[in-house]
């Protein structure tokens, strides 16, 4: 980038210094005396020497480099994975059930009669208590 525009400059130079005209070069030698002639002629005098060349039109300056193409972007970081939900907790146990009602009293037998009248053995007799 610094030799580019010292380029420049040096271009630029040159090329307003052709803007610039040079003055008219100078006159050409004298003509050589003729000869004397029978009666004496004086000899003519040389022609005036020609205008100067114009100077040279200053060089072309160059065309500026051409930049270089910019970086190319990174790719974004990845994000991280979500963190894993907790269990639930577990319920309860339901409340406990009723108990269920207790059946009906059963009807009471019908009564027995009586058994017949035996006799008493001799001898020892047992009780049995009933249950």
């Amino acid at each position: 980038m610094k030799y580019s525009k010292l380029v420049v400059a040096t271009l630029m130079s040159l090329a307003l210094s052709a803007c610039f005209t040079l003055p008219a070069g100078p006159a050409g030698p004298q003509g050589a005396t003729g000869d004397t002639g029978a009666r004496g002629n004086t000899g003519y005098t040389g022609a005036s020497g020609g205008r100067g060349a114009t100077g040279n039109t200053g060089a072309t300056g160059y065309t500026g480099a051409t930049g270089d193409t910019g970086a190319t972007g990174y790719t974004g970081a990845t994000g991280d994975t979500g963190a894993t939900g907790y269990t639930g907790a577990t319920g309860d146990t339901g409340a406990k059930g009723n108990t269920g009602y207790t059946g009906a009293t059963g009807s009471t037998g019908a009564r027995g009669n009586t058994g017949a009248r035996g006799t008493t053995p001799e001898g020892t007799v047992v009780i049995i208590p009933p249950r």
